[in-house]
């Protein structure tokens, strides 16, 4: 399999690699960081991690002129796509794409010959994880013939390509988690390609989880309620620090209280209180990972004015003090 990237006004692709398309348990996890700095607000940034089968790309990029990047895959795959930006406009073969880009969504989508173009305005923060699988490895994670996706399975039996789903659907706070995880990992080696492996299947897992409950909440929210809903979920998840009540976030996305309650609660599957808290409790663990900082620094960072209620909080969701939680994350250190 070689899968290439080039911008148009750039002589060199940014990516060029290519890789076996069996699957093969004892292959090494290769990486690879592209840093390319041209002149001033003109950035590239890729950290690509490579083993038989499989290719992980996470790619930062950000121009003073509009560009244009193409992304081709030469053989059939399967593609765990997750965007962190907006305002890219796509045109893909073979697939019938959104438009443009939707900021924190996600999809998995099966190709014979994948051939992208994406226009990126000026200025525009482009941030993107793509896992890129052959055939043979994407059915070394999963049955292909599971029921959780059927219809997706068919398509790849059938050469047919297409989306696990109609749409991007929005990040869960468990795949910006694992997101997360897989791109601060500090393991090295064979250590690193099991983790990274384990990683991916957990990934995988959320995104089939996350369309099943999308394709459950199509009959009871329609399509701009959807959107409203989705925009408060961003809202909260870029400032759970200072998170808005929930009559001024109901006003800030122009939805009435119950129906922000009742649809919150249908499309996320938690309450806005409850996930207030769970962005916060992961905020604290992470935190917690710096052995130096204190209980009640980590309260501050996530919004609590009391140490006690935070201290409360954190037992609640993880089920031990924060006090106890620093004295076993001491004891993995050591």
């Amino acid at each position: 399999m070689k899968i290439k990237s080039k911008i148009l006004t750039h002589e060199k692709p940014i990516i060029n690699i290519e890789i076996c398309d069996q699957y093969d348990p004892k292959s090494i996890l290769t990486e690879k960081n592209i840093d390319i700095k041209n002149k001033e607000f003109e950035e590239i940034k890729s950290h690509i991690l490579s083993t038989d089968g499989m290719v992980l790309i996470d790619t930062q990029m950000c121009f003073s002129e509009p560009q244009t990047e193409i992304f081709e895959i030469n053989e059939e795959c399967v593609v765990m796509d997750f965007i962190s930006c907006s305002n890219i406009e796509t045109k893909i073969d073979q697939l019938e794409a959104e438009k443009y880009l939707r900021e924190n969504t996600h999809n998995i989508f099966y190709t014979t010959n994948f051939k992208a173009a994406y226009k990126i305005p000026a200025f525009e923060q482009v941030n993107y994880l793509a896992i890129i699988f052959s055939k043979a490895f994407y059915h070394n994670l999963i049955n292909e013939n599971w029921k959780l996706h059927e219809k997706f399975s068919k398509n790849i039996l059938f050469k047919k390509s297409g989306y696990l789903t109609s749409k991007y659907i929005p990040f869960t706070p468990s795949i910006q988690w694992v997101i997360s995880e897989i791109k601060n990992c500090g393991r090295k080696g064979a250590l690193k390609k099991m983790f990274i492996e384990t990683k991916v299947k957990e990934l995988l897992i959320h995104q089939l989880e996350a369309s099943t409950i999308q394709e459950q909440q199509k009959d009871h929210i329609d399509e701009e309620e959807y959107i409203k809903l989705n925009e408060a979920k961003l809202i909260l998840e870029k400032d759970y620090v200072h998170a808005p009540t929930l009559p001024e976030l109901s006003r800030m996305i122009s939805l009435n209280e119950f129906k922000l309650k009742k649809g919150f609660k249908i499309c996320f599957g938690t309450t806005v209180k409850s996930y207030i808290i769970k962005l916060r409790m992961e905020r604290a663990k992470y935190l917690f990972q710096n052995k130096t900082i204190t209980v009640s620094e980590v309260a501050y960072k996530c919004g609590y004015k009391d140490v006690s209620h935070f201290s409360a909080a954190f037992k609640n969701f993880y089920g031990f003090t924060p006090q106890k939680f620093k004295i076993n994350l001491d004891a993995i250190r050591i």
